[in-house]
């Protein structure tokens, strides 16, 4: 009875009342690199999304939750100082393992934030120290082993993503940057993490500004619909567009 509980009421957890000074940058507080792709999607002639295996295999794939967390942990935990001289590799190394062991669901206050020396931004230290950070801030098998993805096969009523919607769109307000999991379940035509940094309200919608990670080189929108209470991705080179389920990740124990 208690899972059940725990299951239905989603483990409702209290968000932080406090605003953050600083409001999340994409050109400073994302990754250089993207989370590649195992698979090349499109629509064939009759209009059917098709993939097939990218070929040669790339590196880097399956981070898109480790990219999504990592960023907000050096967002939230990190503070970057490039009056400082660079770091070798061997300190550069222990500061990024020690930024990523820090907990995504709390910041560190300002005098205890991890001092990232050399560079201006997480974006400049991507740019400069890509191996490094792939190598560091978590294997793929933190994206399958998320603590929040038992909430997947739940359903999600319209008042739930209602309620989603407002609630994020109060944490950015508070200069806060959430990680939310988009997921179409069973079908999973997307199952992916991105974060939320910026949100646009009219009396019709909400825009949500996202960094995507498996897309670093400009914000993407996620759209929230007041009328149909839906949340929609848009066409990419991943997914062919249309509703997507919400919920936010890295909170609380649950998640």
């Amino acid at each position: 009875m208690i899972c059940v509980a725990i299951a239905l009421t989603g483990c409702a957890t209290s968000q932080p009342a406090t605003a953050r000074s600083r409001h999340f940058a994409f050109e400073q507080d994302t990754f250089a690199y993207p989370n590649e792709l195992v698979w090349e999607y499109h629509f064939d002639q009759r209009g059917k999304w098709v993939h097939q295996r990218r070929e040669p295999n790339p590196d880097y794939t399956h981070h898109c939750f480790v990219v999504a967390r990592a960023a907000k942990q050096f967002f939230q935990n990190a503070r970057f100082d490039p009056a400082q001289p660079k770091a070798d590799t061997k300190t550069c190394r222990r500061l990024i393992r020690k930024v990523v062991a820090t907990s995504p669901r709390n910041e560190l206050p300002d005098g205890k934030k991890i001092v990232i020396p050399g560079y201006a931004s997480l974006r400049e230290l991507s740019q400069a120290q890509e191996k490094l950070l792939q190598a560091n801030c978590g294997g793929a098998w933190r994206s399958y082993f998320q603590r929040g993805h038992w909430r997947m096969i739940w359903p999600f009523s319209r008042h739930h993503q209602q309620k989603t919607a407002e609630t994020l769109a109060a944490e950015i307000k508070r200069n806060r940057a959430p990680v939310v999991h988009l997921v179409r379940f069973p079908g999973l035509s997307i199952n992916h993490a991105v974060v939320l940094f910026d949100a646009t309200a009219t009396e019709k919608e909400i825009l949500f500004a996202a960094y995507d990670p498996n897309s670093p080189d400009k914000p993407a929108t996620l759209t929230y619909d007041r009328t149909a209470r839906v949340f929609s991705f848009p066409t990419n080179f991943y997914f062919p567009g249309g509703r997507v389920d919400v919920y936010e990740i890295y909170r609380g124990c649950c998640y």
